[in-house]
Parts: structure tokens; C-alpha cells; sequence
């Protein structure tokens, strides 16, 4: 059994590693996504950057408060500081692997965590999703989220996990980012030697397998089924170690930004997130940061930056 002492040691580790997560995630500058040098009209980088601040010191505490508390008062507590949706898919999918006490273990914790959730904890959970009003969510025939649940969350996210990359993660045990983000990132830190450059390979990679979500809600399956493609297109023409990949790269990113925000691929930028909590939950990146941020991609990124 932990002492309090050790208790108030682990929840300091978890808010510096989920702050750190958050806060690698929107500062790497990923195609589409918000970053230091791109955003949206209404929806700005600094309002990832107090988003960030606002989680970590609660979900932390997840053991603690129990996951759907935890959750909900995430989105209320971002709500409170940024008046929109900066992160619900980041607080769904943090909280199972906070809340995972043993980080030896991290992976069967988790799908433990997500197979007790009961139906009173995931009416709470409901609750949140509600509160953070997230974009392009339509009517479902079953579990449907503004209705009250009848089945329990891991019943409901496999219901959903064809249309939602959020979901999934909850129904097949985070396949994707045990078995496809995490070998990925790690490739790509030896090859690259940055932590920025390992980052943006790895949403390519994500992207071009995964078609993103939050595309396929708000734009539908032909834009996010291009959108992977292209994405594939970009690591095939071996970004970012040659010309011919950093030009399919910005032509991309800007295809992507000519609707606003509609296709932004948030949902793999959620994945990401996460990636880099487990990365370093299981120790195999650390704080602080041991590789370099941008180290021999600087002048081209910049030189790819959108126009704003």
C-alpha cells in the first residue's frame, strides 16, 4: 500500500509527464493541426497551452477522483479556462492510463481500467462529452450521446469505434498506439535524432494508416480517405530527408487548412498526445527531454509554415 508521501510523488510525476505530452503535441508543427505558427480563427495555440495547464493538475488525480470525475471536471476545467473544445479526445483517452497504477504493466492496467467502467460512471462520462460540445456528432441508433447510456462506455465506444479513432483505442486496448505509435516514435527519434521531427513522422504514419475521424465527422469518407492517402504520399516521398517529401508535405498541410478547421485532423493530433504519455509512462522517453526539439529540420519547417 502507498503511503501519502508516495502518493503525492506519483501524481507530481503524472501532471509533469501529462503536461509535457500536451505541450510537445501542439508545439510540434504537424500538418493541419494548430501549432506555434498556425492557427485557426477561433482556435488559437495558446489555448492548447492553458488547456494543457488545466488537465494535468486533475488528471493526475484520477486514481483518486475515479475516471469519470476525473474526466468530467477535465472538461469543465478546460471549458473555465478557453470557452471551447481543445482536448475531450486527449481527456478520454489520458484518463485510463493515469489512472493505471503500475507502469510495468500499463497496457493490461488500462484495459482493466476500461472493462470496470460501469453504466453510472459512464452516464458521467456522457455528461462530459455533452459539456465539451464536440464537433460533427450526429445521431446515433444506439448509445447515442444525448441520450441517457443503457450499456456501459467499452459497450458503447466498440459501437462506435468505426467512425470514432477515440473510441477504437477504448475497444481494441490502444492497439494503434502500442503496436503502430509507440514503435513508430521511437524509429523515428533514432533515425531523425528530434523530438519534433519523431513527432510529425509519427502523425504521417498515423494519418496515412488510421484515416482521421474528425475528418470523416465534419468532412465525410472522401476527405478523409484523401487526406490519409496524401499523407501516406508524404513518407513515401521519403519526408523529411528529401526536397520531394517536403514539397508533398506542404501541399498537404495546405490543402488541408483551406476549409478553416474542417480538416484538421485532430482526432490523429489526440493520438499523438497520448503516444507520448505512454512513451513516458513507460520510461522510454524521459523529462527532461534527452533529444533535441528540432535539431536539422528547423529551416525547412519554417519554410513550410502556412501564410496567416
Amino acid at each position: 500500500m502507498q503511503t501519502i508521501h508516495e502518493e503525492t510523488i506519483l501524481e507530481l510525476e503524472l501532471s509533469r509527464q501529462i503536461h509535457a505530452a500536451c505541450i510537445w503535441e501542439v508545439t510540434a508543427r504537424k500538418i493541419g493541426n494548430v501549432h506555434p505558427l498556425a492557427s485557426f480563427r477561433n482556435l488559437h495555440f495558446t489555448d492548447f497551452i492553458l488547456s494543457a495547464g488545466a488537465i494535468a493538475p486533475i488528471l493526475c488525480k484520477t486514481r483518486k477522483l475515479g475516471l469519470g470525475n476525473a474526466i468530467f471536471e477535465s472538461v469543465k476545467t478546460t471549458k473555465t479556462s478557453v470557452g471551447t473544445n481543445t482536448n475531450l479526445g486527449i481527456i478520454l483517452l489520458f484518463a485510463p492510463v493515469a489512472f493505471a497504477n503500475n507502469g510495468a504493466d500499463l497496457k493490461n492496467e488500462m484495459q482493466k481500467t476500461i472493462a470496470d467502467i460501469s453504466i453510472e460512471e459512464t452516464k458521467i462520462i456522457y455528461d462530459a462529452i455533452r459539456l465539451a460540445s464536440p464537433g460533427g456528432m450526429g445521431k446515433e441508433p444506439q448509445a447515442d450521446i444525448n441520450e441517457v447510456p443503457t450499456c456501459t462506455l467499452l459497450e458503447a465506444m466498440r459501437l462506435a469505434q468505426d467512425r470514432d479513432l477515440i473510441a477504437k483505442q477504448y475497444a481494441d486496448g490502444y492497439s494503434a498506439i502500442f503496436n503502430d505509435a509507440i514503435p513508430t516514435l521511437g524509429g523515428a527519434l533514432e533515425q531523425l535524432g528530434c523530438m519534433e521531427g519523431a513527432i510529425i513522422f509519427t502523425h504521417l504514419y498515423l494519418m496515412g494508416k488510421y484515416p482521421d475521424s474528425l475528418i470523416l465527422r465534419k468532412c465525410g469518407a472522401n476527405d478523409a480517405k484523401e487526406s490519409s492517402e496524401r499523407a501516406k504520399k508524404v513518407l513515401e516521398k521519403q519526408w523529411p530527408l528529401k526536397e520531394s517529401g517536403w514539397a508533398e508535405f506542404k501541399e498537404l498541410d495546405r490543402w488541408l487548412r483551406m476549409e478553416g478547421n474542417k480538416r484538421n485532423p485532430g482526432a490523429t493530433a489526440d493520438l499523438i498526445a497520448v503516444t507520448l504519455f505512454i512513451a513516458l509512462r513507460l520510461g522510454q522517453i524521459s523529462l527532461p527531454l534527452t533529444f533535441p526539439w528540432s535539431d536539422g529540420i528547423e529551416n525547412a519547417l519554417r519554410r513550410t509554415a502556412p501564410d496567416f
